[in-house]
């Protein structure tokens, strides 16, 4: 690799693996992250991502394989790299008898560069909350509160563990705000999630571990057009018969009924001549749905020959 790609790579894996006794949990895992980035590690419980993450973390040592994150080698770069590098884990240890504010301003201590405690604040939404116990908020405040924890170093590098587990709707896609305001402005992100449209919204690129392996990896659309085409269904009204169809958007894959449905790489072509088909004959279609693949029917599919319980793995 060139120096200009050393440069402009955050985190460089190669041939990872990490083994229990006979147990493979990571069996060879390549991949890179590129500086301002945000990647998403997917995979079933104990798949091992939860592992390669430690390992990217330097939080559990490696059985083998070369792993570079920001330059450095994890399993030794101590106290410089963790100046430089933002952890939000799946649930934090933060003292309940603390403020918000006490909370962060103790933990910014360790750090050589600190974020400002009430910009911090103000920025995961917490402003209200400042003054209030740790112990006291609810799920979602404390996840926001863990956000800000991770924060707290400026670091360079993210990992995110299931970061708005907890969250409602509307203060999910405020922290899906934020962390890609945080990508805009150059920190690279590690993101595990269980909600796959998080992942779809937020990732430049996801990798799939399945068994150890990662079996898949691209960015969300590539991954979602290894699926094939789109989904189109339509349903006829009581006296069209789904036959004639046929030989204008050819053969359905599926007949329920007055319901068609059909799977084409070509859904614009095929809704135009679905539409003129039924203008022309003066039938009015009783609803019309497009389908697209998404990254959770990608990952139900590569995932479901996952092995699950693999030692030294939470619970992702």
């Amino acid at each position: 690799m060139t120096t200009a790609n050393r440069a402009s790579t955050a985190i460089e894996v190669v041939g990872l693996h990490k083994h229990y006794g006979s147990l493979r949990a990571v069996d060879g895992i390549s991949f890179q992250v590129a500086t301002g980035e945000i990647y998403a590690l997917l995979g079933q419980n104990g798949a091992g991502k939860t592992t390669t993450v430690e390992i990217l973390e330097g939080h559990r040592e490696r059985t083998a394989g070369e792993v570079s994150v920001l330059g450095v080698d994890p399993a030794v770069g101590g106290r410089g790299l963790r100046d430089r590098v933002g952890i939000v884990l799946q649930s934090t240890g933060l003292e309940p008898e603390l403020s918000v504010r006490e909370a962060l301003w103790l933990y910014s201590r360790v750090y050589r560069r600190r974020a400002d405690v009430d910009d911090l604040i103000e920025l995961v939404g917490l402003r209200d909350k400042a003054d209030q116990r740790v112990g006291s908020l609810s799920g979602g405040q404390r996840r926001r509160a863990d956000l800000a924890l991770g924060l707290v170093g400026q670091p360079e590098l993210l990992f995110l563990d299931e970061p708005t587990t907890g969250f409602d709707p509307a203060a999910r896609h405020q922290s899906w705000e934020l962390i890609s305001n945080l990508r805009a402005a150059g920190t690279t992100v590690v993101l595990t999630t269980h909600y796959l449209e998080e992942a779809e919204h937020l990732a430049d690129r996801a990798g799939v571990i399945a068994a150890g392996t990662m079996v898949a990896e691209g960015t969300p659309a590539e991954l979602t057009a290894t699926l094939g085409g789109t989904t189109i269904t339509v349903t006829l009204p009581e006296g069209a018969h789904p036959a004639d169809l046929a030989q204008v958007i050819g053969p359905a894959s599926r007949i329920a009924g007055q319901v068609v449905e059909m799977v084409t790489a070509s859904p614009t072509g095929v809704l135009h001549a679905l539409t003129s088909w039924a203008v022309g004959r003066g039938v009015e279609l009783a609803s019309i749905e497009v389908t697209r693949p998404t990254l959770e029917d990608v990952f139900l599919g590569l995932a479901s020959g996952d092995r699950s319980g693999a030692e030294g793995d939470r619970d992702v």
